[in-house]
């Protein structure tokens, strides 16, 4: 009976309340980018193996390829920046939930949002000084492998900080909904864990 309340609560469900159609399109929306980021972070990660375990038997073979020392960091960052908007959907990154728990609720909700405001400032800023910095890097290209500008490798600063502000913002109603209810992240994967297994058993 614990679990399944804690399950109840950290869905945001209660009796005879149904979700609006405006929670039903965020999760949709969350679905269905979380589905497409854990795509794209996957082949990123596959290519990067690839890369890096063809680079050392080639390099054992005597002969590096010249274009490893850029491509091989430049994919990593993008795995960082499109890794790091997955886990913001997920709120996956290191947070203080303890912390926030223990203060009074009023202060919890001041601390939550201020928070949240300097996270959406740093990605917007940071989205913003990736676009300048595409405009500095018009016309130039990798060193190793001249037909790929560098304007398509940096790319992924301003994409990625703004998908990091979209799925902030996507997390941010259930996120919500369990520093209301005072329920922790730890409490909230245990329910979804509890709720999967219920899910396979039906």
């Amino acid at each position: 009976m614990e679990h399944r309340a804690l399950v109840t609560a950290s869905q945001g469900q209660t009796s005879g309340c149904s979700p609006s159609y405006a929670a039903i399109v965020v999760n949709r929306l969350r679905r269905i980018l979380e589905r497409t980021l854990e795509v794209l972070v996957v082949v990123l990660m596959c290519a990067l193996t690839v890369v890096v375990v063809s680079a050392v038997i080639w390099r054992k073979a005597g002969a590096s390829f010249v274009w490893y020392d850029e491509v091989a960091p430049i994919m990593l960052a993008w795995i960082t920046y499109y890794g790091a908007a997955l886990a913001a959907l997920k709120r996956a990154h290191l947070g203080f939930d303890g912390f926030l728990l223990a203060i009074p609720y009023r202060w919890r909700i001041a601390v939550a949002i201020l928070g949240e405001i300097v996270v959406f400032a740093f990605f917007a800023v940071l989205a913003w000084t990736g676009m300048v910095v595409l405009e500095v890097l018009h016309g130039m290209s990798l060193i190793s492998l001249p037909d790929i500008p560098l304007q398509l490798t940096q790319s992924v600063i301003p994409i990625g900080a703004t998908l990091f502000i979209i799925c902030e913002a996507l997390s941010l109603p259930e996120y919500w909904h369990r520093l209301r209810e005072g329920i922790s992240a730890d409490e909230a994967e245990l329910a979804e864990q509890i709720h999967a297994q219920d899910r396979s058993r039906t």
